[in-house]
């Protein structure tokens, strides 16, 4: 792991210092500058989604115009059976301002009258797609949502019903739109402003696209994103967000009211920052000659000041050598701080010259899990002892280890102890002690943890063990006894003999269980204590 030098530190906070007016002030510049841009942007595009969606309505709306008053007209039509009249009335529908992709004319069974374009083909066809069956059940002004139409299109169909002056249901006139072709519908919110990366998309009330710049995109139903989640509840408003491709995007939308479409506009924040990043870059450019020599002299000054502090720490690897306190006492220690550092080190060197002999290695761990032994557990609770250090302890012991050992033999049961051993230490914390303290038999200390903390772990683990292929080939069970110090008792030895019969007790009543040391025994414990 890199860890920063004390004259790299200081050459950063002496620089830091020396940039700090003008940092601040061209800081507080570009902040405020970069919230007003983003505001605007955002501010921007809500205000043009809310009048695409407005425009959009209107736009529905005009078609559902001219859908009732082609209705009104072929009222008289229908009862005269005048086939010319509804041919000429769809293809006028049709052509007379590219609203409508196809326009139709349905009895009331569903059967197609008239339809334009010709090459259709489906004069005389029943149509059962979603927005006729719709239109036909209703018998009301209908738009549909996106659907698949017989001829594989996906579509939105607005249709008006056709009542007889007497009041009786002929059918309806219906135009379709379909979303991956031409039409005006994607001209109203095709032709906009793409050329600084923005964009719009439109989606129904179930979140499928409508619109999209990528025609590949429509029909897609989105999920987890946050504008079209809140256009879809109805929402107007513009947040920050990440676009699929993974681009930070300012969006602004807004609901359309009649149809319940909601309108995305979308602006990359790179494109609206740029400017303001441009001119960063002019003022740090004329500020690096004034920059780079000040960088000289805060440097000559750190060398200066962290030299003896450099000379300490190079020193603090080689603690246990002989000539660890000569090397230390050569240090020209010139300044308070590096003073009593030096005197510190010399004071507590022979402190850790004994610490590092009782935390030897190889006495204190178990050559087969590399758990800590007993020696490694006494020493570590001496520590926890002298500063009074609260901890559980749970003893571990594995259900019929001795048939692991007489069906697999011995080496297999030694990968069964270190499986477990693997297990313990990834359930655990870094700070957490496990230790290896007979055959079969484990105990792990929780420093800090209460009894609830410590059955939480306790059945975790037991549960991984038991639900989780051992060596063996199949999972083997454990036992948990459980005691704390000092809720249970005052001495730590006390509390690990109140751990282990919790273990008994855990073994007696089955195994492959958890148990707390009986508070009946804890009390006689402390009273014989």
């Amino acid at each position: 792991m890199f860890f920063v030098d004390l004259r790299r530190l200081i050459l950063l906070l002496a620089t830091a210092s020396s940039l700090l007016t003008m940092g601040y002030t061209l800081y507080g510049a570009y902040s405020a500058e970069r919230s007003l841009l983003i505001e605007q942007a955002l501010e921007k595009n809500r205000a043009y989604a809310l009048k695409l969606a407005s425009s959009t309505d209107a736009f529905i709306a005009n078609l559902q115009q001219q859908l009732r008053y082609s209705a009104n007209e072929l009222s008289r039509s229908l009862n005269q059976g005048n086939e010319p009249m509804l041919r000429d009335e769809v293809r006028r529908l049709k052509e007379q301002n590219n609203s409508f992709n196809s326009v139709l004319i349905l009895n009331t069974e569903g059967r197609v009258l008239a339809n334009a374009p010709q090459q259709l083909n489906l004069l005389g066809t029943t149509l059962r797609g979603e927005g006729t069956k719709l239109a036909l059940k209703t018998r009301k002004p209908v738009v549909s949502q996106p659907y698949l139409s017989a001829t594989g299109r996906l579509l939105i169909f607005l249709s008006h019903p056709i009542f007889n002056a007497e009041g009786n249901y002929k059918g309806l006139v219906g135009g379709s739109i379909y979303l991956h072709e031409p039409n005006s519908l994607n001209a109203l919110l095709g032709e906009h402003f793409y050329r600084d990366g923005s964009y719009i998309y439109v989606v129904d009330q179930h979140k499928r696209l409508i619109f999209h710049r990528d025609v590949a995109r429509i029909g897609e139903v989105i999920h987890g994103n946050p504008a079209i989640d809140a256009v879809s509840q109805g929402e107007s408003s513009a947040l920050s967000l990440r676009n699929v491709k993974g681009v930070d995007m300012l969006a602004g939308f807004a609901p359309s009211n009649d149809v319940k479409w909601g309108v995305v506009v979308q602006s990359p924040t790179k494109v609206v920052l740029d400017e303001l990043t441009v001119l960063l870059g002019k003022v740090l450019r004329n500020s690096i000659p004034f920059f780079l020599a000040v960088q000289i002299l805060i440097w000559m000054l750190a060398m200066l000041i962290a030299k003896p502090l450099r000379q300490l720490a190079r020193q603090a690897p080689h603690l246990d050598s002989a000539k660890a306190s000569s090397r230390i006492e050569q240090v020209h220690a010139w300044y308070f701080e590096s003073r009593q550092i030096k005197l510190a080190m010399l004071l507590g060197l022979q402190r850790v010259n004994r610490k590092m002999g009782v935390m030897d290695v190889e006495r204190n761990t178990d050559p087969l899990t590399g758990l800590n032994n007993r020696r490694g557990m006494a020493v570590v609770l001496q520590q926890w002892k002298e500063t009074d250090t609260p901890f559980s302890v749970l003893t571990v012991d594995i259900d019929h280890f001795k048939r692991v050992n007489d069906t697999y033999g011995h080496d297999v049961g030694d990968l069964v102890l270190s499986f477990l051993a693997d297990t313990m230490r990834a359930c655990t914390r870094d700070t957490d002690l496990i230790c290896r303290v007979g055959g079969e038999e484990f105990c792990i200390f929780l420093p800090d943890q209460d009894v609830d903390q410590a059955v939480q772990l306790a059945e975790r683990l037991r549960i991984l063990i038991s639900e989780t292929n051992s060596p063996t080939g199949s999972p083997i069970t454990i036992s948990i006894g459980l005691a704390h110090w000092p809720l249970h008792a005052r001495e730590h030895s006390t509390v690990l003999k109140l751990a282990d019969e919790a273990l008994y007790k855990a073994k007696r009543n089955g195994r492959n269980r958890v148990e707390i040391c009986d508070p009946a025994a804890s009390d006689a414990q402390s009273r014989s204590a």
